[in-house]
């Protein structure tokens, strides 16, 4: 079983920037991607930011280019979320999840290890 806690989500001013963390344990050893998603109420859950562990090839909602980062710490088992030049439109709930995604690394329905979530605000 796999295990995720996030962390660092609060509240900003739009232009702020937020650093989330999503620390790893477990058995991990079926795990090759690792992603954020967010949910803002009444929206579904959306793809964020994503990468392979192995490659560290990342991939990026079209939302998100440009201002959001995802990093992996290997040594601290952690998996990061820079985000940079927030707007209100990015306040949402934020959840990290861990799987071997098959089809499309951003579809929440490929993942099947889910953090508890950290919430992020973002006023104008």
């Amino acid at each position: 079983q796999v295990k995720l806690v996030e962390s660092g989500g609060g509240s900003v001013q739009a232009g702020g920037s937020l650093r989330l963390s999503c620390v790893v344990s477990g058995h991990t050893s079926g795990v090759n991607a690792m992603a954020w998603f967010r949910q803002a109420p009444g929206k579904e859950r959306e793809g964020v930011a994503a990468i392979y562990t192995a490659t560290g090839s990342a991939y990026y909602a079209d939302s998100v280019k440009g201002r959001f980062t995802i990093s992996q710490d290997n040594l601290k088992n952690t998996v990061y979320l820079q985000m940079n030049s927030l707007k209100p439109e990015d306040t949402a709930m934020y959840y990290c999840a861990a799987d071997s995604p098959v089809i499309s690394i951003l579809d929440p329905d490929e993942y099947s290890a889910w953090g508890q979530g950290t919430q992020v605000t973002v006023s104008s």
